[in-house]
């Protein structure tokens, strides 16, 4: 089965390996030695920045796709109202079936923002491999990776960061340097992580999704999620840790630019943005979905405030009799004298 998952990656790996000697080349002829740790770690670094520009389009259709999830919540809240407390198996089909036809009818993907995530996946894992790999390419007990040759490995594997060759990793070095590396890399991949998630979930994020089920969920992976690196991180070599945090760091500035020039509707972004365009004269459009009525996006961008009702009290019998002209006052009856 691992060799199975190996094979699989070969190719990914193999363009890894050329992307990374190919940029090594280029900061060798920019004046870094060739056999210093700065200079394959700017591959490392390199190598992440071609991998997400290539990722773009599919970050885009992300984009667009959580943004016409979030104006449709209006048309599923009127499904789920239409089935609340319907329980049988028709009822559950039918609403699923209208759910389904809502996206259709909308061009809506639900899974299209778990595309990017699963995408780099196979990119990360082959990284680590390639790393993993070089002590027994350079040693010969593992085949030439692309590029990367026995001699090439061999300089890899001489080369350090700060004293930590790029290969190692918490648990597998006694080192004091590779160990101090890693966890000050850990620290800020967590550091990092923990900002993004907080600043869409403040930021560009609608107020009905900062209470109920889904900001529980929310706050659990903004909290869970440096416990996870934690974990995680110190099983990864040196280089594959450069490659995590500069993803995050790239993602990081990639959402401050969605959340200040495309924010959520009805998200604190939106008000600042819409406050933004207003001083520059500029025209504010509303976006719009195709299915959907005019009126319903709007409802989904503006909530529209109702006035609160006066609440009216009953009237007593006692209190109803009461309410007619009091005596004296034009329009009531003569009363009786008592005296006469």
């Amino acid at each position: 089965m691992y060799d199975f998952f190996v094979n699989l990656l070969s190719p990914i790996m193999w363009g890894e390996a050329w992307i990374m000697t190919g940029w090594h080349k280029l900061f060798t002829l920019l004046g870094i030695p060739e056999d210093s740790g700065w200079g394959w770690a700017l591959s490392i670094v390199g190598l992440t920045v071609v991998i997400r520009i290539i990722l773009i389009p599919l970050f885009v259709k992300q984009i667009h796709s959580s943004r016409r999830m979030q104006l449709i919540q209006p048309e599923m809240q009127k499904i789920q109202a239409k089935y609340k407390g319907k329980t049988d198996p028709d009822s559950r089909q039918a609403m699923t079936q209208e759910t389904m036809a809502l996206y259709k009818d909308t061009g809506t993907n639900p899974f299209s923002s778990c595309l990017p995530i699963l995408l780099q996946s196979p990119f990360f894992f082959a990284l680590f491999q390639v790393l993993n790999n070089l002590p027994h390419v350079a040693n010969g007990q593992h085949a030439p990776i692309g590029p990367i040759s026995r001699s090439v490995a061999g300089i890899i594997e001489q080369s350090t960061l700060f004293g930590a060759p790029l290969s190692s990793h918490f648990l597998g070095s006694s080192d004091v340097n590779t160990k101090i590396l890693t966890g000050v890399l850990i620290v800020l991949m967590s550091l990092t992580t923990f900002t993004t998630q907080r600043q869409l979930m403040r930021k560009n994020m609608p107020a009905t999704a900062l209470t109920g089920q889904f900001a529980t969920q929310q706050k659990i992976i903004l909290y869970l999620m440096p416990f996870f690196f934690l974990i995680s991180g110190i099983n990864f070599p040196i280089g594959v840790l450069l490659y995590w945090l500069t993803t995050n760091l790239w993602s990081m500035g990639q959402q401050f630019y969605v959340i200040r020039r495309m924010p959520a509707p009805g998200s604190e972004a939106e008000k600042e943005y819409e406050e933004r365009q207003r001083r520059r004269g500029k025209e504010i459009k509303k976006p719009q979905v195709k299915g959907l009525p005019a009126a319903s996006v709007q409802d989904a961008v503006v909530p529209m405030e109702e006035k609160p009702r006066q609440r009216q009290q009953p009237k007593g019998k006692k209190r109803a009799k009461r309410s007619g002209p009091r005596p004296g006052q034009p329009g009531a009856e003569p009363q009786d004298n008592p005296g006469t």
